[in-house]
C-alpha cells in the first residue's frame, strides 16, 4: 500500500484540479465544493475531441482486428506446421521484440511516404499489423495444445482451416484475450509514431490531440482544463478496466504471463 502513494499522487492532483474551477485552483483552492464538470464542458468545446475519439476508436479497434487475425495464423504456423526454417523465421520475429520503437520511426515513416499512405490512419496502423509480440504469445499458446487434438479432427474429415478456427482458435481465447489487452491500452495511449505520422488534424489521435490542447492550455496555466482533457483522453480504458478487470486478470493468468 506505501509503495502505491506516489503514484496515487499525481492521480488525486489530476482528479482535484479537474473538478475545481481553474480560477480558484490558479488561487490556492485546491479542492471546490460541490465540485463542477465546468473544466470538461469547456475542454470538450475548445478541441475537436470527438474526431479525436472517432480516429483513435478507428485505429486501435481497427488495427486489433487485423492483428488477431495475423497474429493467429502466423503463431498457428510457427506451432504446427513443419517446414524448413521454421526456428529461423520465428528468430527474426523475436528479434523485432529486441528494437527500441524510437529506432524504427525513421524507416517507417520513409516507407510510408514512398507508399503514399503518410498521415493516414493505414499508414498509421500498418507498422503495426504484424505484431512479434503477439506472435511469440499466439506461437506458445498453440504448442501448448496436445497434438491429439489435430489427429481427432483430421480423423473427423476437418481440414486446415475448420481445424484452426473451430478446435484450436477456442483454446488459445485466454491469449487473444491478454494480447487485445495490450494491444489497446498501447495504441490508445501511443503518441511519438502518430506524432510523426500524422500532420493534419482530420487524421489526429487522442493522445496527439490533448498534446496540442495542452500546449495551447499551458500558456495561461489552465490546469483545470488540461486535467480535465487529460481524464477525457483516459477515461475510457479506465472505465473498460474497472468492468472487465477479473475478465482481464484471468486472461492473463491463464495465459501464462505475470505482472
Amino acid at each position: 500500500m506505501l509503495l502505491a502513494l506516489p503514484f496515487l499522487g499525481p492521480v488525486v492532483f489530476l482528479l482535484l484540479a479537474a473538478f475545481t474551477p481553474s480560477r480558484e485552483f490558479g488561487q490556492g483552492r485546491y479542492w471546490s465544493f460541490p465540485p463542477t464538470v465546468e473544466n470538461f464542458t469547456l475542454a470538450w468545446q475548445s478541441a475537436p475531441f470527438v474526431l479525436y475519439y472517432r480516429n483513435t476508436v478507428l485505429y486501435t479497434l481497427g488495427l486489433l482486428a487485423v492483428q488477431l487475425v495475423t497474429v493467429t495464423l502466423a503463431g498457428y504456423t510457427l506451432a504446427r506446421l513443419p517446414f524448413r526454417g521454421r526456428q529461423t523465421v520465428f528468430y527474426l520475429v523475436l528479434l523485432q521484440l529486441f528494437l527500441p520503437p524510437v529506432v524504427l520511426i525513421l524507416p517507417n515513416f520513409l516507407t510510408l511516404r514512398a507508399l503514399g499512405l503518410a498521415d493516414t490512419l493505414v499508414g498509421l496502423a500498418l507498422p503495426y499489423v504484424a505484431s512479434a509480440y503477439g506472435v511469440f504469445l499466439l506461437r506458445q499458446g498453440f504448442r501448448s495444445i496436445p497434438k491429439e487434438y489435430d489427429e481427432a479432427a483430421m480423423l473427423d474429415g476437418a481440414g486446415r482451416v475448420r481445424l484452426l478456427w473451430h478446435v484450436l482458435v477456442p483454446m488459445v481465447r485466454p491469449h487473444l484475450a491478454a494480447f487485445s489487452v495490450v494491444s489497446l491500452i498501447y495504441h490508445w495511449n501511443e503518441f511519438l509514431w502518430p506524432l510523426v505520422a500524422t500532420s493534419s488534424n482530420s487524421v489526429r489521435v487522442l493522445a496527439v490531440g490533448l498534446q496540442s490542447f495542452t500546449r495551447a492550455s499551458e500558456s495561461g496555466a489552465e490546469w483545470g482544463l488540461i486535467s480535465a482533457g487529460t481524464l477525457i483522453v483516459i477515461a475510457p480504458l479506465m472505465v473498460v478496466f474497472l468492468l472487465f478487470q477479473r475478465l482481464f486478470i484471468e486472461s492473463f493468468t491463464q495465459s501464462g504471463l505475470k505482472g
